[in-house]
């Protein structure tokens, strides 16, 4: 079989052994600064110093070789949270931010996820591909080699299976690893406003057993929060999504410190996204319960509030994964690169801890690490080149994308 062999090049990734990285672990990279990497059939094979992966690569039949001219080597980014299938932007409530009108204030007169729910039911099926599909391939274009992509625009059941099916076909279409989860209960549609514990009951009787038997959604997710989801409704539907065998999420303690961590806690929940506003008592109870923390800094960015507490959490040996949040509403950035920098400048990261969590961490989030996340033999050669020395330039240099060269399965794809 013909292998690839990648020289020439500097070599920064997070070591795999079964788990997330949390504590200071997640700050530790295996570092090669005269390293090189061996793919067979876009599997790693072996990576490490140049001299002893040339001796694995010895006996190939056909051994074509690569030179990375220098740049550095990190596995491609994974991103874990995102609502990249929609329909229209939302630019005119981004200016009303700015302005200072709350974002809660304009989901409760309609505008918000609601005016994103409008304009994906309008939507064709087609119209609804386009747009989804230019945004993955721009995220593959800035380094995102797997992504995760959310409902959650429909909130019913006709057009929750319709964007599910939507991102099913972008995920055939294209050369991404792309995880589908179920967020039926992304906010109250306004004919439920007065009883949103019949649109949960809906969502589980009907919404959830259709998702199931349509078999894309890997996930479930709810929003808890103030003015969306209590802490039971998203209890039940999630209790409800565990017995039909979808992994849990949950959009948590973004705005107020509702408990959403601690519910993630207690059911055991693949990951609690957002968390700037949960105490230290809950993130010590994710902890406890191994949950790993899904951190969005560029929606701190967009809305103007204050940052998660990265430092606290990392402090607290809880796995600090990263995401974009990729959305027409509250932050509008398909770039890891500067969920990165966000990440080091402003939750105090260390970039080798950010380069974790926008890797490894977010691959455990997915239940992905068995095949990417870092560059461990038997898991895909999906991995950056860099315009950089280190991961440093990630975080270092502003503003641009440092990514000179995207690779999948060992081939270049951008």
């Amino acid at each position: 079989m013909s292998q690839q062999l990648f020289r020439n090049t500097t070599i920064y990734s997070p070591i795999d052994n079964g788990q997330p990285r949390v504590g200071k672990a997640q700050g530790k990279l295996a570092q090669f600064q005269k390293g090189a990497l061996l793919v067979e059939d876009g599997l790693i094979m072996a990576m490490g110093d140049e001299e002893e992966v040339l001796v694995a690569a010895k006996g190939a039949g056909e051994l074509q070789e690569v030179d990375c001219g220098g740049r550095c080597m990190v596995p491609g980014f994974v991103d874990p949270h995102t609502h990249m299938c929609f329909a229209t932007l939302r630019e005119s409530e981004f200016a009303l931010r700015i302005d200072g009108t709350p974002y809660l204030e304009i989901l409760s007169q309609g505008g918000g996820i609601l005016s994103s729910v409008r304009a994906v039911a309008a939507a064709s099926d087609d119209e609804l591909y386009d747009n989804t599909l230019r945004h993955v391939q721009k995220a593959l274009s800035l380094g995102t080699t797997s992504l995760e992509i959310k409902s959650g625009y429909g909130l019913d059941t006709e057009n929750e299976l319709k964007m599910l099916g939507v991102i099913g076909k972008v995920a055939a279409d294209t050369p991404l690893d792309i995880v589908a989860t179920f967020l039926g209960a992304h906010a109250i549609p306004e004919q439920y406003k007065e009883n949103p514990d019949a649109f949960i009951t809906l969502i589980i009787e009907e919404m959830l057993p259709q998702v199931k038997k349509q078999g894309i959604a890997r996930f479930c997710d709810v929003f808890c929060e103030t003015g969306v989801f209590s802490i039971d409704q998203s209890r039940r539907l999630l209790k409800a999504a565990q017995a039909m065998g979808l992994g849990v999420k949950i959009h948590a303690d973004e705005v107020n410190d509702l408990g959403g961590a601690e519910l993630a806690a207690e059911l055991g929940a693949c990951s609690a996204d957002h968390l700037l506003a949960a105490s230290e008592t809950n993130i010590k109870a994710m902890s406890t319960a191994g949950v790993i923390a899904t951190l969005l800094p560029a929606t701190a960015y967009s809305l103007r509030k204050e940052y998660a507490r990265a430092r606290l959490m990392i402090e607290n040996n809880v796995a600090v994964a990263l995401a974009t949040d990729c959305n027409p509403g509250s932050s509008f950035t398909e770039s890891m690169q500067f969920v990165i920098g966000l990440a080091v400048l402003n939750m105090q990261m260390t970039p080798a801890e950010a380069l974790t969590g926008a890797t490894l961490n977010s691959a455990y989030t997915l239940n992905m690490a068995d095949r990417v996340g870092s560059l461990d033999r038997g898991k895909q050669a999906d991995f950056l080149l860099l315009e950089g020395d280190s991961p440093v330039i990630l975080a270092y240099h502003a503003g641009v994308s440092s990514v000179a060269g995207v690779y999948k399965k060992g081939q270049k794809v951008n």
